[in-house]
């Protein structure tokens, strides 16, 4: 992370501290300045912020309270906070830990000090965002892993099945693209196919790659045809595709896809998935580069 793109939010309700802070880091840090707890909260819930720094006395709502607040609210709770206090009790800095701080920085400031640690807690901040995305997506499309997906399919699970619809799709002869031209030209042509996949899909869609040339996506819907329609698109657009082999010649390619929606008899995530996998199969079986709805239960 470069500390030019960096953004802290400094909450404190004396002008004096405010003036101290950015003549300390403001040339190395975009500051955007609250003088209250509940202005703070709003800034953070319309920002991307990175690090705040958040004093501990304030009226009304006190740091804690503001820390307590970002670490209940899911999307910020990882926004790392160093309390900035007059208060050296072993109490209020304990407090400071248990609310959720990661540090503390004493008044008057000590410039080098509060330099470093704004640092270092920034550069842990960006580590830490390294690994959970290492750890969530797929290295070579960049498309959620196999874990990521089911973790976050789950979570669509829970919130409703209403309008869900699953989708398993498969690069067709795969092997054979391998085999004939090797796994180079193979990482190709999954890259231009999830390429692709992702270009069509909306906002809010989960899409993952569970298998070699297997990939899965949860989306909803108003309707089946939605859907189909959709698919069906992204099914042309993958057949339209070129990959060009190291030797120079070019690669078609196209995909099987299955098709099933959520409702009232299937029990669970994976029961939808497999489902959506039978339909695949069929699709397989039917001459493949085509896309089946299996509807359940059969009619």
């Amino acid at each position: 992370m470069h500390n030019q793109t960096s953004t802290i939010l400094l909450v404190d309700d004396a002008k004096s501290n405010i003036d101290m802070v950015l003549n300390i880091l403001g040339d190395q840090y975009d500051i955007l300045v609250s003088r209250d707890g509940e202005t703070a909260l709003e800034i953070a819930a319309e920002e991307d912020i990175d690090l705040v720094l958040l004093d501990i006395m304030m009226p009304r709502m006190d740091g804690y309270q503001v820390c307590e607040a970002l670490k209940a609210d899911e999307e910020k709770a990882e926004i790392p906070v160093i309390f900035i206090t007059a208060k050296t009790d072993e109490n209020s800095i304990e407090k400071g830990f248990d609310v959720g701080g990661v540090d503390y920085v004493t008044k008057p400031f000590k410039d080098k000090e509060l330099r470093a640690r704004v640092k270092t807690h920034l550069q842990l901040r960006s580590l830490i965002k390294h690994l959970e995305y290492i750890s969530s997506y797929d290295k070579m499309t960049g498309i959620y892993n196999r874990g990521e997906f089911f973790r976050q399919g789950e979570i669509r699970w829970k919130k409703g099945r209403s309008n869900l619809f699953a989708v398993m799709m498969d690069i067709d002869k795969f092997k054979t693209i391998n085999d004939t031209y090797g796994h180079p030209t193979g990482d190709k042509v999954i890259k231009a196919v999830t390429s692709t996949v992702s270009s069509e899909l909306g906002e809010g869609t989960i899409f993952g790659r569970v298998g070699g040339e297997e990939f899965t996506l949860l989306c909803n819907a108003e309707t089946s045809e939605e859907v189909i329609a959709l698919i069906e698109q992204i099914r042309l657009d993958v057949e339209k595709i070129r990959v060009e082999s190291n030797d120079g010649q070019d690669i078609k390619c196209t995909i099987s896809v299955g098709i099933a929606e959520a409702n009232e008899y299937i029990e669970s995530l994976d029961h939808l998935l497999k489902i959506a996998d039978m339909a695949l199969y069929d699709a397989k079986e039917g001459g493949r580069n085509r896309s089946i709805f299996r509807e359940y239960p059969p009619a």
